[in-house]
């Protein structure tokens, strides 16, 4: 899978872009102004995988916040700001690694020029962020809709705007709710501009309609080599966005780190409570940092084989389940023994 070049842009002790990771997003849901809630997500957050985290910087108190919280992280922190830019200029002040906010929307070229300068001096990248739901009303006009070349002419337009003022640490949104629109938004971007960008389908609902939406659109785009940090946007906590997300990079293989887990479907050969197995041993494997591959079939004559990629794994019986590494049978233990039985084996790794 060839990747799109792109420029490679530092956000605080990590890279976006070129050849560097593609970097998993999310977003704090706590007040930015208890300092200690904030922090307490971000290093739940980066325990699950983050790499980046984004916290919403509505008023002076949350941009004075951000001073204790850098502090106490150790990932990059991006300020999410709209409209002021003095919010922009004291986040910067307060140790921010990035901003997210569009300068079409805080004002005079002047503002513009003075929230660059300032965080060029500092060596902070600017996200802008389109978004199809704040289109602007002269783009709505022109197109007489949202649609993926009034997207890109609106990020095209801000991107402008930096350029003008000589700051070129730049990475673009394009997001939308509609999957189609997203993703032909990201390749026509991708078609203009070297800047990195972020990609994620916008407001995609709660975590099993999310889910499926973000897969569709992360995952199409990235296995056309176009993205270089994702977001998946889920009505939940953020902890299961950085799950989604790590495991859409992981079904492409972009990265190889951590646990990998694989099931297969029910069939008039399952023998055991094959559904309930499943996720109970997906529930207590996502409590481990291993980097293996596991697996849990529902028959015993096929599922070794089928699974003998999988570092571990067990196939279950009528009854019973037989435990097996590298597609070689180890054990044979009972129905009810099967999920503590497995759980050894695996400490063991």
């Amino acid at each position: 899978m060839s990747r799109r070049k792109t420029i490679k842009i530092k956000v605080g002790n990590i890279y976006v872009g070129g050849d560097s990771p593609i970097t998993v997003q999310s977003m704090t849901n706590t007040d930015t102004r208890n300092v200690s809630a904030t922090v307490e997500q971000i290093r739940q957050l980066q325990i699950a995988g983050c790499d980046i985290i984004r916290c919403a910087v509505p008023d002076v108190e949350a941009s004075e916040a951000i001073k204790e919280i850098v502090k106490q992280i150790s990932i990059p922190l991006v300020a999410d700001i709209h409209f002021d830019y003095r919010l922009a200029l004291n986040s910067i002040k307060n140790g921010v690694s990035a901003l997210r906010i569009n300068p079409g929307n805080i004002g005079s070229i002047e503002r513009v020029k003075l929230v660059a300068e300032h965080a060029k001096d500092k060596g902070i990248p600017i996200r802008i962020g389109v978004n199809s739901g704040s289109l602007e009303k002269e783009l709505l006009a022109k197109y007489g809709r949202v649609c993926p070349e009034a997207l890109v002419e609106s990020a095209l337009k801000h991107v402008d705007i930096l350029e003008k003022v000589n700051f070129n640490d730049i990475v673009i949104s394009i997001k939308s709710s509609d999957v189609l629109q997203m993703i032909e938004s990201y390749r026509l971007i991708s078609q203009k501009v070297d800047y990195p960008l972020h990609i994620g389908v916008t407001e995609a609902g709660t975590t099993w309609r999310g889910t499926i939406k973000s897969s569709v659109g992360i995952g199409t785009l990235l296995a056309e080599g176009i993205g270089d940090t994702i977001r998946v946007s889920l009505t939940d906590e953020p902890i299961q966005e950085i799950r989604v997300g790590r495991e859409i990079l992981k079904s492409l293989g972009l990265i190889k780190s951590g646990m990998t887990f694989v099931s297969c479907p029910t069939c008039g050969r399952t023998q055991i409570n094959l559904i309930k197995l499943a996720q109970t041993i997906e529930e207590k494997l996502n409590e481990l940092d291993k980097d293996i591959k596991v697996a849990v079939m529902g028959c015993v004559v096929n599922g070794p084989g089928e699974a003998r990629e999988a570092d571990i794994g067990v196939a279950g019986g009528n009854g019973e389940g037989l435990i097996f590494k590298k597609g070689e049978i180890i054990k044979k233990v009972k129905e009810e023994e099967i999920v503590e039985a497995l759980m050894e084996e695996i400490n063991k790794m």
